[in-house]
């Protein structure tokens, strides 16, 4: 055997085993996140391997080449020695973003992207919360240990035979040849197989159910996939301009003959409050406001992270992109949210985060949106209350809150985000034991947020201010740690608690059974208070007899109307259920209700095409 052949199969032999440890790692993603999965089937090793393959030629060609390029040099010590470090860097380094979301996919629901690791705001954030989950899930970091140890043992190390061939025009052709294959082997792999187009983060629903396309991708394809995009969404053409509108127009018309209101308003967003944490005995003081409240039974989140919450509850802007609207380039798109069309009816405004300032680029959305304040950490005043990792204890904080509401002057509209039952879940230590551990790490925080929820209204009620104000109350999304198999379905994993709660107007009081979500709060405030104007809004006023809901995960959109849900993959409807009679989407309709299928088609499509040319041509301001 010549030193050449030698070298090619050192290099399959170390291919071959990075292809094994993505297995492997499949197998953990699996085995750690098996109430987010129905099924680990062949059809999902298959998928999973095709997936892999993929990402494994897009990052090796430049080793392929290194190690099949004709000439002698390869065979020096020092040549072969950079070849095996640098391989086993890079590899290692991609092979650890699997790991990492063999946990963090529990909090997104997705396999992390590009945009998701560079996004703005969220450096300080990472950089305080990784202690924190290695402390947690310390487990995983000791397998990566183990993993990294055992890939450096395992990769073969070239040994050059003593006699080296003479290069000849043959042997130079001969060897060019052979690399010109392999390279164009691997470009066949790295796009998927023979296809028009390479394979796309979206097309895993080929090889999953829906909701369990997670498991079929590879962390390091969809950082790939996304790492050279500006953003993930194109310009659509399903309609021309006027059948579009007369399918879904997201311009709304409020034109009141009742007076304007000019009650307060005050937006809590409570983290993690998912109806996976609600009503099971964990929230009690929700609990008891909700049935004093216009409640929204069927309520649905815009996202899976907080980031997406706040442009969703306060600008009727759903997360229908792989990027957050807060970190990508639209974020400075003009839009005239709740924050600006209530400062044009004289209210003051101020947003609220109790986490260090530039969590999440929440203060910095703040002056983009028309907020007149935003109250962070810095700006705190109050008993000592850091927790030491993120930010001030909610209690404390929410009474800093009440406090600066009562100093505004009226009327005032204020937001408040919570973080106390964020990740790491800190409560203070004089609660130890005060509230149920739950069958989750999440919900003893979840207890302890609900109090301080209760101590707020309690001081709240003995300010002027409180009998003229609008509560609304919302989760974020909901937790990574829903323990019934309702929560881990495609709907349940974006199920949350809406509420809005008017002390001064005892009518107010009732379930509302049709599907509503975060951004209809915007449209169904500004409607509540009888306040005449024109908005571009993505939701629907509470008032509006239209019944749907859209999301976005995995690449695939979902759409509830009444009482089905489609996936959509943003071409095609990839599945259709009956959300009522079969709660945890078992049984496809897809090929048997075409009536619906083709009804909900249409509207999505409209949807979607409205979204996202609006987004791309920064018109998400009514023009008056």
């Amino acid at each position: 055997m010549n030193n050449y052949k030698n070298n090619s199969i050192i290099l399959l032999q170390r291919l071959l085993l990075v292809i094994i440890i993505y297995q492997i790692t499949r197998f953990l993603f699996y085995i750690f996140n098996t109430s987010s999965f129905t099924t680990f089937d062949f059809q999902t090793v298959k998928g999973g391997l095709i997936f892999d393959l993929a990402a494994i030629g897009y990052l090796n060609l430049i080793f392929i080449v290194a190690h099949l390029v004709p000439g002698n040099f390869k065979y020096s010590v020092n040549y072969q020695k950079g070849l095996k470090i640098s391989f086993y860097a890079l590899n290692l380094l991609f092979i650890a973003t699997n790991f990492i979301d063999i946990i963090y996919y529990r909090f997104t629901g997705r396999r992390s992207t590009f945009s998701m690791i560079t996004a703005k705001g969220m450096e300080r954030e990472a950089f305080g919360l990784i202690p924190s989950f290695l402390k947690e899930f310390w487990y995983v970091g000791v397998l990566f240990l183990v993993f990294s140890y055992l890939f450096w043992k395992l990769l073969p190390n070239f040994r050059a035979l003593k006699t080296i061939e003479p290069l000849t025009k043959t042997i130079i052709t001969r060897q060019l040849s052979f690399l010109i294959l392999v390279v164009a082997f691997g470009l066949i792999v790295a796009r998927g197989g023979f296809r028009k187009k390479p394979i796309k983060i979206v097309d895993a629903v080929v090889y999953a159910e829906i909701g369990t396309s997670g498991l079929v991708l590879n962390t390091p394809f969809c950082i790939l996939k996304t790492i050279t995009k500006k953003e993930d969404i194109e310009k659509c053409n399903f309609f021309n301009e006027k059948e579009l509108v007369s399918i879904y127009d997201p311009l709304i018309l409020l034109n009141s003959k009742e007076n304007t209101v000019k009650k307060n308003v005050v937006v809590i967003i409570l983290e993690s409050f998912g109806d996976e944490n609600v009503g099971r005995g964990y929230t009690p003081f929700l609990d008891s406001l909700i049935t004093k409240s216009y409640y929204f039974k069927n309520g649905y989140a815009n996202g899976r992270v907080s980031i997406d919450a706040v442009p969703s509850i306060l600008s009727s802007i759903p997360s229908l992109m792989n990027s957050s609207f807060i970190s990508s380039s639209y974020a400075l798109n003009k839009v005239n949210g709740l924050p600006k069309i209530l400062k044009n009816e004289g209210y003051y405004t101020s947003f609220f985060h109790g986490a260090f300032n530039g969590s999440q680029n929440f203060d910095q959305y703040a002056k983009v949106a028309g907020f007149d304040a935003y109250y962070g950490k810095d700006e705190y005043t109050g008993p000592k209350a850091f927790d030491g990792k993120w930010g001030i204890y909610d209690e404390e904080f929410m009474q800093y809150f009440c406090q600066k509401l009562t100093e505004f002057k009226t009327p005032f509209f204020s937001s408040i985000f919570t973080i106390s039952s964020h990740n790491p879940y800190k409560i203070p230590e004089k609660y130890n034991g005060k509230f149920p551990k739950g069958t989750t790490t999440i919900q003893e925080s979840i207890g302890y947020t609900d109090y301080a929820l209760r101590q707020f209204f309690k001081t709240a009620q003995t300010q002027k201010w409180y009998k003229n104000t609008l509560f609304v109350l919302s989760s974020d999304h909901t937790s990574a740690e829903g323990d019934q198999p309702v929560d881990q379905t495609s709907v349940g994993k974006f199920s949350i608690p809406i509420l809005f709660f008017d002390p001064s107007n005892p009518e107010f009081v009732g379930v509302n059974e049709r599907n509503f979500q975060q951004i209809d709060i915007m449209p169904s405030i500004v409607d509540y208070l009888n306040i005449k104007t024109k908005m571009i809004s993505f939701g629907k006023s509470f008032r509006s007899n239209k019944n749907y809901a859209v999301y976005y995960l995995n690449n695939t959109y979902h759409y509830i109307e009444g009482d089905y849900y489609m996936a959509f993959d943003g071409s095609k409807p990839v599945g259709l259920y009956n959300i009522k009679k079969d709660k945890l989407l078992q049984k496809n309709i897809l090929s048997s209700e075409h009536k619906i299928r083709t009804q909900m088609d249409r509207f999505i499509k409209a949807y979607i095409q409205s979204f996202n040319n609006r987004i791309i041509g920064n018109e998400l301001a009514a023009k008056i």
